[in-house]
């Protein structure tokens, strides 16, 4: 699969270096974001741009030139779809991987689909813009939930994605303590996630335990969630960091 994504991206790469006009990749998840660092200094040297349709999103589209470069400019093609029970009184508590089910059950393929952001009225659904219409027509229901789709000309006023702050104690301000602490886990069971490719910095693969995070990276921990590293606070009468993050909830 990494292969494979290193293929595409080195024929588009250097495609848009021939012929100099816009291109796009669908939505990357953690992983093929992760390929895509590493396989930037092998690359042709062009303009590229990450975007998942609001600032917050996970999984990115990938845009390969700009204004500069190609002379006009072109937005992404992604669109924002509510999706909401036709009756909020007989409406199931819908999750995630409810709304991802029926939607894979639509018979698209997951790179078609960005993320999708549950809130307590309501899914936002970032997808390729393209196929937004068939959505808002042919899904009508989640689990037993009858549903009402509509593409947005905007997206929802307030924060989209919601963050927690928190503040955790460690000895040592580095990656493992920072996850097992957050997520309630051992030290040992934090490490055998970055050993299984489970944690990304800024949407590159970490394995390395001992990294320290910067201010304002994003820690995904797959299974687990996101978190915003703020830096540490002030320390404690013991010695320790009194530590910020903020979760995405």
């Amino acid at each position: 699969m990494e292969d494979a994504i290193e293929r595409r991206l080195e024929e588009l790469f250097r495609r848009f270096d021939a012929q100099g006009s816009y291109l796009f990749i669908n939505f990357l998840d953690l992983a093929a974001l992760s390929t895509l660092q590493r396989c930037l200094p092998r690359l042709p040297r062009v303009p590229w741009t990450l975007f998942g349709g609001a600032e917050g999103c996970e999984r990115k589209m990938l845009r390969l030139g700009s204004e500069e470069a190609c002379g006009y400019e072109q937005p992404f093609p992604i669109a924002c779809v509510k999706i909401a029970p036709a009756s909020l009184k007989f409406a199931e508590k819908l999750t995630h991987r409810d709304f991802l089910g029926s939607l894979m059950a639509l018979g698209f393929e997951r790179e078609l689909l960005g993320d999708i952001v549950v809130r307590e009225e309501a899914a936002y659904l970032f997808c390729v813009e393209r196929i937004a219409p068939y959505i808002a027509q042919s899904l009508t229901q989640v689990r037993r939930t009858t549903v009402r789709c509509a593409p947005l000309d905007a997206l929802p006023a307030g924060e989209l994605f919601r963050l927690q702050r928190q503040v955790v104690q460690l000895s040592s301000v580095r990656a493992d303590a920072l996850v097992a602490h957050v997520y309630k886990l051992s030290r040992a069971d934090a490490q055998a996630l970055f050993a299984a490719g489970r944690v990304f910095v800024d949407g590159r693969e970490c394995r390395d335990t001992a990294a320290v995070p910067r201010e304002g990276e994003i820690l995904s921990v797959r299974g687990f969630g996101r978190l915003r590293f703020l830096g540490v606070d002030s320390l404690s009468k013991k010695g320790k960091s009194n530590t910020a993050v903020e979760l995405f909830v």
